[in-house]
């Protein structure tokens, strides 16, 4: 049906943003100038959790 068909589509973009975003963080996150433990943690906890862990990277995380 058209609405499952919909639905598909914004999954398949929610999913290409979070990747995006995903990269942004662990781009970033290994630009900072945090030590080398806690950028290896927050590439964990990105790469373990794609979603939430953007969420707490954007909350918390190293920035630039």
């Amino acid at each position: 049906t058209r609405r499952s068909s919909d639905l598909k589509h914004m999954g398949s973009i929610l999913g290409l943003v979070v990747l995006v975003g995903d990269i942004y963080a662990i781009v970033v996150t290994i630009q900072s100038k945090v030590s080398t433990g806690r950028k290896v943690l927050w590439i964990f906890l990105v790469l373990l959790l794609p979603f939430q862990g953007l969420i707490l990277w954007l909350i918390g995380g190293p920035k630039k």
